[in-house]
């Protein structure tokens, strides 16, 4: 029976809501609670009215699309839960969540971080690289975290209803 099962589907939901979810944890730790940066804020630094609603802009659009990840996530769950083929593994499904908000925080660290410059993690901090590979480090943890849950459920077999 475990060679007709697929898992693919059920880590691609993962993986999009894991990314949309840490997105949203960015969003709403980084950026509103500690106000530790904008989407913007190294290129454009809010310390005007004009340049603070700019960034309050963009970093609304981030929130809508890490929200529609989120969605298209959990429509794809959806999907998934009325697959035979597909086996419900929380160890599955709870390594992919990791492994894409991981994924979130390297590519997001990655472009917006280092290479495009937009804003760092601790934009107000003297020396910001140190902030910014912790972010790394910290979503390349959650790599870690996820491909191994993953791994580890890689033999559950139950079906819907079983969990």
């Amino acid at each position: 029976m475990a060679d007709q099962l697929h898992r693919s589907p059920l880590i691609a939901a993962g993986l999009l809501m894991g990314a949309g979810l840490g997105g949203f944890v960015d969003g709403i730790v980084l950026h509103q609670m500690l106000q530790w940066h904008n989407m913007l804020s190294n290129q454009l630094p809010p310390d005007t009215l004009v340049a603070a609603k700019v960034n309050m802009f963009w970093d609304g659009v981030f929130h809508a699309a890490v929200w529609v990840m989120t969605v298209i996530g959990l429509r794809m769950l959806w999907s998934v839960g009325g697959r035979a083929d597909v086996p419900w593994s929380g160890r599955t499904f709870g390594g992919a969540l990791l492994l894409g908000w991981g994924l979130f925080n390297v590519v997001e660290g990655i472009i917006d971080h280092q290479l495009l410059q937009l804003h760092h993690v601790q934009e107000y901090a003297t020396n910001k690289l140190p902030w910014d590979l912790a972010f790394l480090g910290f979503g390349g943890l959650l790599l870690v975290a996820g491909w191994a849950l993953i791994r580890a459920g890689r033999h559950d077999t139950a079906s819907r209803g079983t969990v």
